[in-house]
């Protein structure tokens, strides 16, 4: 019998569990309750919130004593991921679901995302509504609006409990049908001022023999590029498009973080970076754009996206940022730089064709790349030349195959 693992504060949810508790068992699902809770639980779990805060580092005595709601859920959250990484190294965990406000779900969906992607993730929250990015991250969250609050079995409630167990009942219990051609998975990056070089690539790593899953550089994006790769499942990396640098750096609207750019370095996989879209910064629609950039470089791209040029500063600021994260990759890392334009509008004739920029950032890469670590490659070409597209994707499989020949497609 497949395993649900169930995740909640069982001092204050106690009722909506045993009903859900119950409906996955009328179903054949085997539930297993693991309480995130800090007072006494009004319904028996199989994990206590005492192995849970233990698994945290802390004891719920001291959380109690320490009377501050929002280090307990930190911690409980980050307890409840250790357990539920156990519990799914050990053949216990085939899916999980949890019901919650706002600090409910904040606290189940930290524990969800220490799981690898593909394991059933389903959260029903009172904010599924809203803007879910910070639940999600980068995984394979499903979220269900609860619709009324998560206090009580009615007849709302029920309806919306009842098909959340049936949802997840169905995921745990359902095989996907396998995939005919099993081919080495290769990720790569895009945003639509780079889409030609990325389809030109595609188009010839699929005829190399690799399945190529192209993630939307829009924060969310290079988060699950990473995520995959930290999770085993990606052969190497074209991150053709590193343009989240830029809006972490500036403080646009679609950061993935400060780590970006670093996962395939740290695990040693075969990677080739370019500085697809380092041109620009993205906010929102034109009104959103913050007041102190009123006299920049902006271009309405449409209604609700709205670019803004980087300076010579900043791209020379982005330039010592990818050296020193390249610089630090313990796999093979080569560096593509295309000397006549970073994206569609940074050519000549275009809106942001900025030579003072592009050259700003072609510099501090010349003097801050370690050149015994990253091969750099420089042609006198924009960044959507098909032929440069396709360099970029015969160097990642010369170096898959230099490296790691069993993750290469069979000849």
């Amino acid at each position: 019998m497949a395993t649900v693992v169930l995740i909640g504060t069982l001092d204050t949810k106690g009722q909506e569990y045993r009903y859900v508790r119950d409906t996955l068992e009328a179903k054949g699902v085997t539930p297993l309750l693991v309480d995130t809770g800090t007072r006494e639980p009004s319904i028996s779990p199989d994990v206590d919130h005492d192995a849970v805060a233990s698994a945290a580092g802390t004891s719920i005595a001291e959380l109690l004593a320490a009377d501050d709601r929002g280090a307990a859920m930190t911690a409980m959250g980050r307890g409840a991921a250790e357990v539920l990484r156990r519990l799914h190294a050990e053949g216990r965990c085939d899916g999980v679901l949890a019901m919650g406000g706002s600090g409910g779900t904040s606290v189940a969906t930290q524990a969800m995302r220490a799981l690898p992607i593909g394991v059933p993730k389903l959260m029903v929250s009172t904010m599924a509504s809203g803007d879910t990015r910070p639940y999600v991250g980068a995984v394979d969250i499903a979220m269900l609006y609860s619709v009324v609050d998560i206090a009580g079995i009615n007849a709302v409630s029920a309806e919306i409990l009842g098909n959340a167990a049936g949802a997840i009942a169905g995921m745990v219990t359902t095989q996907a049908p396998p995939v005919a051609e099993q081919r080495p998975l290769v990720g790569a990056s895009m945003f639509g001022v780079t889409t030609p070089a990325v389809d030109a690539a595609r188009e010839r790593l699929t005829e190399l023999g690799y399945e190529v899953l192209v993630f939307h550089a829009t924060g969310s994006g290079g988060r699950s590029l990473e995520a995959l790769a930290r999770d085993g499942w990606l052969a190497g990396v074209l991150d053709l498009t590193t343009t989240e640098l830029c809006d972490d750096l500036v403080g646009g609207v679609l950061s993935a973080g400060p780590d970006r750019l670093e996962a395939a370095g740290e695990l040693g996989l075969p990677q080739v970076v370019s500085l697809g879209a380092l041109d620009m910064v993205n906010f929102g629609p034109r009104e959103t754009v913050p007041p102190q950039f009123e006299d920049r470089n902006l271009y309405v791209h449409n209604p609700t996206v709205t670019l803004m040029r980087t300076t010579p500063e900043e791209t020379a600021e982005l330039g010592r940022r990818i050296a020193r994260k390249l610089n630090g990759a313990t796999g093979p890392t080569a560096l593509y730089i295309p000397l006549g334009g970073v994206s569609l509008i940074a050519t000549e004739g275009q809106p942001f064709h900025d030579p003072s920029a592009d050259t700003a950032l072609f510099a501090a890469l010349r003097q801050h790349v370690d050149p015994t670590v990253v091969d750099v490659v420089e042609r006198d070409t924009h960044i959507n030349d098909p032929d440069f597209a396709r360099e970029m994707a015969d160097a990642l499989d010369a170096r898959i195959r230099a490296v790691s020949p069993e993750a290469a497609p069979r000849e």
